[in-house]
């Protein structure tokens, strides 16, 4: 799908956490109508402007306010006790949630069957607009509102779209939980670094500069990462030394696998 011209029609964003203000950020760089956020933290007051009210709890909401789509980005475990109070807007627009785990049959149990719901699981970089989101639509989801959904989404980066909800959990182990495994690959380089005798402050930079510096290069090239890996890999070389440790069977390979495997297993025991 691609993202039409023009400003971002009204949204009811419920919640102004990380995701949703990261959102919020991405949708004021493309031009907002007036829209309102719920939030009862002190500190989502400051996301108010022109362009958005922010009220503490649903019942706040002014009257007369019709959303064209409404973000759910609450905590999952408020999911219960919070989604309810949407259900009024269920007949005219389309939710969108960003709720980890939370099946689109469970957000519909709370809403009402009628409801227009998209499952979206987005990750972390989109707070620099490189996030990866990938959506599922329910039934009841209209080809504009999809387009619209894909339009939000579009806006802290690449949307991807699947029809089987099932493919959100391993999604989420890859794509969702990803960025951890990422920064946690930086940090790890960084101690090696300090092991092998370089200053603390040089091998920060090392470290996040190479890991950074590499995605960006992978984001570029038309190669995959298998063809990028080899071209830096010299027969014999220290690239070859490191990767025969890396790439031993007992090492990356089963690690990751087995990481992958275990974060699909808890998105699925937490969609209950």
């Amino acid at each position: 799908m691609t993202a039409t011209c023009g400003a971002i029609p009204p949204i009811l964003l419920v919640g102004c956490g990380r995701m949703g203000s990261a959102m919020l950020s991405g949708w004021r760089e493309q031009g907002l109508a007036p829209s309102v956020a719920v939030d009862p933290a002190a500190a989502a007051a400051g996301f108010a402007g022109a362009d958005l009210t922010v009220v503490a709890d649903a019942a706040a909401i002014p009257d007369g306010f019709a959303p064209a789509a409404v973000v759910l980005a609450v905590k999952p475990q408020n999911a219960a006790a919070t989604l309810p109070d949407y259900a009024r807007f269920a007949a005219n627009t389309v939710f969108l949630s960003i709720m980890a785990g939370r099946t689109i049959a469970g957000i519909a149990a709370a809403l009402g069957p009628q409801a227009a719901i998209v499952r979206a699981m987005p990750n972390t970089p989109a707070a620099v607009r490189q996030g990866i989101t990938v959506g599922c639509p329910s039934p009841a989801v209209s080809t504009p509102q999809q387009a619209l959904c894909d339009r939000l989404l579009q806006a802290i980066g690449t949307v991807a779209w699947v029809e089987d909800e099932a493919l959100l959990d391993p999604v989420t182990a890859v794509s969702g939980s990803g960025p951890a495994y990422v920064f946690l690959l930086a940090e790890l380089m960084q101690q090696a670094a300090i092991e092998q005798g370089i200053p603390p402050d040089l091998a920060r930079l090392l470290a996040r500069q190479t890991v950074s510096g590499s995605g960006a290069l992978l984001a570029a090239s038309p190669e995959d990462a298998a063809a990028l890996r080899t071209a830096v890999t010299s027969p014999d070389g220290t690239t070859a030394a490191a990767l025969a440790v890396l790439m031993n069977q007992d090492a990356w390979p089963i690690a990751v696998s087995q990481a992958i495997a275990a974060a699909t297993r808890r998105s699925r025991e937490l969609a209950g």
